[in-house]
């Protein structure tokens, strides 16, 4: 006998007239008919398509053992949840190995948010598998509110109401268009707080059981998070969609003269976690108005209500540091921030490059300093630059690579240690070779060398090896280097350690 074949049915966000013509005929048609249900609740996904289920049909309710309440299961709600998708799945696949056409609902599109892909998971391997989209609940609700969500260039963000409220606050202050899901009196006071924090709650809309009899919509400043179902969502229109657009990306021509007391604060960050910052730069990124600079540093920065965030290109720096300086023209308060320390291969540098222009000669720089990565990777390490050490990125972007050549050429000879940044990255593989072998020309092969990759962060690792023993290709843009002195060594423990004193 042949397997039967499984289906993964999208039945739209309620309104049983959004069915799509096959999803209606393949439900008409199914042996089997599974949805899932919650704990003492009638499945949802089986009241839009209850019209469409065949009388003969077997109907498989896959009940959920917990929702958001407690359990006892022994690997607590995951583990339940584990158990239960398991169990559902060779429920399903009894009934397809036994030749019959399984179509399991979903409520709006079985791939967007939905419990249907966890059964995908752990079937399509086995039956032949097909999945029949549905309208999502956020096309619904757009279409209740009648207000366009995005258009021409607008970016649309879909994110979890479940999100922390800091993460949700600066991804609503990063995009344009904003759909959150999956609400719930739990989740809403966060969310309404987050939408504040980033500027967007005046024109959010809160959109309840979208399609179906009972909708109803509000913006989210009016709503009682105690009546908040979890058949709810908010939509954030776009910003071009506002007649007067919120301008977090919009900077206006600076002035023809900068505004008195004009100033651009550069932070450093630190190389990873939050308790690595200083208090005087928290202190400061508490005040400003604006912060500007690559992405993935913006992104470490706090959202809150009135911070406009302007984010770039990690090889734009003088343009960011430009940016920056007319903000303060114009008598914003803006920091410009980087990783580790900013005046260490950061933006520091960048910004004074930019302000050399006489455009900007009254306006202010002030650097507040930040731990660097070099500092918390010889910490880990233990103290390998407790005496005399030197710095050198390896890049060749800014400079030739014959210079870098020549500075690690007389680092050797001066037997200094060596802290390497920027190794490698995606273009440049070929650079820690060259500096292994160049090193080696000078020092022993037995040369201390310490590898930290994403120090201070979940998945940091450090290694202890020698300079012969070092495996380039292993080497990537989240690692430093520090390569010792001929006078570095290593503790019983694996402790790198350089002495203060030099023998004669």
């Amino acid at each position: 006998m042949s397997s039967g074949r499984f289906y993964g049915v999208g039945v739209g966000p309620g309104d049983p007239e959004l069915v799509t013509l096959k999803a209606a005929r393949l439900i008409g048609s199914a042996d089997v008919v599974a949805y899932h249900a919650g704990v003492g609740k009638d499945s949802n996904a089986r009241r839009i398509a209850a019209d469409l289920i065949p009388a003969g049909a077997v109907e498989e309710v896959l009940r959920y053992p917990v929702t958001t309440g407690p359990t006892d299961h022994p690997g607590g709600y995951a583990g339940a949840m584990q158990e239960f998708y398991e169990e559902s799945a060779e429920r399903l696949a009894v009934h397809l190995a036994a030749g019959r056409t399984v179509v399991l609902l979903a409520e709006g599109d079985p791939l967007f948010y939905g419990s249907y892909m966890y059964m995908h998971d752990r079937l399509a391997g086995r039956f032949e598998t097909e999945v029949v989209p549905g309208v999502p609940a956020f096309a619904a609700a757009t279409a209740t509110v009648a207000s366009p969500l995005v258009r021409q260039t607008d970016v649309l963000t879909v994110l979890p109401g479940t999100l922390a409220e800091p993460e949700l606050a600066r991804r609503l202050a990063d995009t344009d268009g904003a759909i959150i899901m999956k609400l719930g009196r739990r989740t809403f006071p966060a969310v309404r707080s987050a939408l504040a924090q980033s500027g967007r709650l005046e024109h959010a809309l809160y959109v309840e059981r979208a399609s179906m009899p009972a909708e109803r919509w509000l913006p989210v400043a009016d709503v009682d998070p105690a009546t908040v179902p979890y058949f709810s969502l908010i939509v954030v229109p776009g910003d071009s969609v506002h007649e007067e657009p919120t301008g977090r990306r919009q900077v206006a021509p600076a002035p023809e003269a900068s505004t008195p007391g004009a100033e651009v604060l550069v932070v450093g960050l630190g190389p990873g976690p939050d308790h690595w910052i200083t208090p005087e730069v928290s202190a400061a990124l508490a005040d400003v108005e604006h912060v500007v600079g690559y992405s993935s540093y913006v992104n470490r920065v706090p959202q809150r209500a009135g911070l406009q965030r302007h984010v770039s290109g990690n090889t734009v720096e003088v343009d960011r540091a430009r940016l920056a300086l007319d903000l303060a023209r114009r008598g914003e308060r803006v920091a410009v921030v980087s990783g580790g320390d900013a005046g260490v291969f950061g933006m520091a540098s960048a910004v004074f490059e930019a302000a050399q222009d006489p455009a900007y000669a009254d306006v202010a720089i002030r650097v507040l300093p930040g731990l660097s990565a070099v500092q918390a990777v010889a910490a880990r390490a233990g103290a390998p630059i407790g005496a005399d050490f030197a710095v050198v990125s390896l890049s060749d972007r800014l400079k030739p690579w014959a210079v870098v050549e020549q500075r690690l050429r007389a680092i050797a000879e001066a037997d200094l240690v060596l802290a390497v940044y920027n190794p490698a990255s995606r273009s440049r593989t070929e650079q820690v070779v060259r500096a292994q072998k160049i090193l080696l020309e000078h020092r022993s092969a037995e040369t201390v060398v310490v590898v930290g990759r994403d120090i201070g962060r979940a998945e940091e690792s450090l290694t202890v090896t020698t300079l012969a023993e070092l495996d380039a290709g292993s080497i990537d843009m989240l690692c430093l280097l520090i390569i010792g002195a001929s006078s570095t060594r290593v503790t019983a423990a694996g402790r790198v350690w350089t002495p203060r004193y030099v023998s004669e």
